[in-house]
């Protein structure tokens, strides 16, 4: 089983290449599936596939051709499946609120709930070995960021307060029904929850197990864009996510020779300079501006060509640790890949069995193991693109 994630920001080719990858794999005889993260599903549309054959399937995987299938996920199907309960629960307590009624069902629909149920498919995937390899269009940074998160930010929620939320709603709901009309969730709403946990259970050890997934960022070589990559790669690491390529697209060839393009050419060969400093040892795939839109198979097969040149799309491009625990004598150490970060960019806080790490408006709650979150004296510093945090405890330990 081989996982490969496509990210980066928004517009930069995601799908495309994506696409290009599978079609790649398929080829190979391997039994390959593309699935859309995105919200704005573009999956058919660059595979040039009429509408009506999705709508029809109802968010299901479809073959396209041999060993290849696409899924783009119909949320309306899923809220069937897998939220009944609970989205039947937050519509009825919207429309308690005085919500007119179908709007409170259009709300209900929370985010975070596409992701989970693309998590559960590709659980149950892995689980079932239903496919050799699932490719992944991911959403725009922002929104790849939150689906990686939910295993762990669901697992934070299962252990610190589903257990007390539960026992807190069963004594206090008789009462509230006499005092008040807004309802509290029954046991059918924790039990969909609980039930929903179960299903995901694993899926983040799928993630970061670099064996099975990588992640491989996409960028233009421009400034913007490549900012974004570089936060991109800082919070793939911090979820400890392995990216073993930077594909950067959209380079302007050699042959074009019109001076309208000339300040171009000369910006983009400065931000490929930057890109292999930025991200090295990372390799780097350079991927030049085809001369007609890429749509549809055979020119998605072109661009698998550009990209990887012979290699096969399913190597492991680098090998490398996002972050890792080390014991020396009586001191534990963390250390989470950074790069392009200052000291000021982060926080730190450490609460009970917990380390916090917040970059800007990204949060990662560390579980720490036993031994390390009873220890005392915590301290950190930046060093060669590590953020390295040391626990230390007392001697006698």
């Amino acid at each position: 089983m081989r996982i490969i994630f496509f990210a980066g920001k928004g517009g930069v080719g995601k799908t495309s290449v994506a696409a290009a990858t599978g079609i790649k794999t398929a080829e190979m005889g391997h039994k390959t599936i593309i699935m859309s993260l995105d919200i704005a599903h573009s999956l058919t549309d660059i595979f040039d596939l009429g509408r009506d054959l999705i709508d029809q399937n109802k968010g299901k995987p479809i073959k396209v051709k041999k060993n290849l299938w696409l899924q783009e996920l119909d949320i309306q199907e899923e809220i069937q499946s897998n939220w009944g309960d609970i989205y039947k629960y937050i519509s009825t307590l919207l429309h308690t609120t005085g919500m007119d009624e179908i709007l409170a069902e259009e709300l209900a629909i929370l985010p975070g709930m596409e992701e989970v149920s693309l998590l559960l498919y590709i659980n149950r995937y892995v689980r079932e070995n239903a496919f050799d390899v699932i490719i992944l269009d991911c959403a725009p940074t922002g929104e790849s960021m939150r689906f990686i998160s939910i295993p762990t930010t669901l697992e934070w929620y299962m252990k610190k307060l589903f257990r007390v939320e539960r026992s807190i709603a069963k004594i206090i709901r008789p009462v509230a029904k006499r005092v008040y009309d807004i309802p509290l969730p029954g046991d059918d709403y924790f039990a969909a929850v609980e039930y929903l946990f179960e299903r995901l259970r694993g899926v983040d050890k799928i993630l970061i197990d670099p064996h099975v997934t990588t992640v491989r960022l996409v960028t233009n070589p421009e400034k913007i864009v490549l900012k974004e990559t570089q936060r991109a790669f800082m919070y793939f690491c911090l979820y400890k996510m392995h990216i073993d390529g930077i594909i950067v697209n959209r380079i302007l060839p050699d042959n074009i020779k019109d001076t309208y393009f000339k300040s171009w050419k000369k910006s983009q060969k400065q931000y490929i300079e930057k890109a292999k400093e930025y991200f090295n040892p990372i390799p780097i795939f350079l991927v030049p501006l085809l001369k007609e839109e890429v749509l549809g198979y055979e020119r998605l097969k072109d661009l698998a060509d550009q990209i990887y040149e012979g290699q096969n799309p399913l190597t492991r491009f680098f090998e490398g640790e996002p972050y890792r625990l080390i014991k020396n004598n009586n001191e534990y150490q963390i250390m989470i890949k950074l790069p392009f970060i200052e000291k000021k960019d982060i926080e730190l806080n450490k609460s009970s069995d917990e380390l916090i790490v917040r970059l800007g408006s990204f949060k990662r709650h560390l579980l720490l193991p036993r031994q390390v979150a009873a220890t005392r004296s915590v301290k950190a510093k930046l060093t060669d693109n590590y953020l390295c945090i040391f626990f230390k405890g007392d001697e006698r330990e």
